[in-house]
């Protein structure tokens, strides 16, 4: 999954550059995950401090030490401002290992396309790195924009798979079928 020489990889879109999240964008994923807005669908990630946001950031290096990817800082490639999160971690999905995409965003990125770039940029590096895991999205009913994302990016809703989550009911949808 890492680059020869080990370093994570680095995704570049149109607009977009997704790296690796290091220390110092801790700052980010407090300011992100603290915003009401932007864990409206998904309470329970939200956080309240600085300790939760630095516990949060050494999960997320310990499953790219372990798996050799997970989630990347989104930053637009005009500036150097973290936009959002975006990437995938391993999970399981009714006794079935998967790929979980995840996409999260400053409620003042919302609205110009960034999270379906990313997320469309992320689903095919999993298709071509991880081609042994399926990838889905897991999205609230009510989440419409986290809806047209997931479909944007290549996925489709699979009913037979919703199911509860960790805040509520998830509506899943899969970039290839899955069981």
């Amino acid at each position: 999954m890492s680059t020869p020489n080990g370093a994570a990889p680095e995704l570049r879109t149109t607009r977009l550059t997704l790296r690796r999240p290091a220390e110092t964008d801790v700052d980010a994923i407090l300011a992100i995950h603290a915003d009401p807005a932007t864990c409206a669908h998904n309470p329970s990630d939200a956080l309240t401090d600085r300790a939760e946001a630095e516990a949060l950031y050494g999960r997320w290096n310990d499953q790219w030490e372990r798996h050799g990817y997970g989630y990347w800082t989104v930053r637009a490639r005009s500036s150097e401002g973290v936009l959002g999160f975006c990437g995938v971690k391993p999970m399981d999905l009714h006794g079935r290992d998967v790929l979980n995409l995840f996409y999260r965003f400053a409620a003042e990125a919302w609205g110009h396309g960034y999270a379906t770039e990313a997320a469309t940029a992320v689903a095919a590096w999993a298709a071509r790195h991880v081609p042994d895991l399926p990838l889905i999205a897991r999205v609230r009913p009510a989440n419409a924009a986290s809806q047209r994302v997931a479909v944007k990016a290549g996925l489709t809703r699979a009913e037979h798979l919703d199911g509860p989550g960790y805040d509520g009911f998830d509506w899943i949808y899969t970039a290839a079928p899955t069981g």
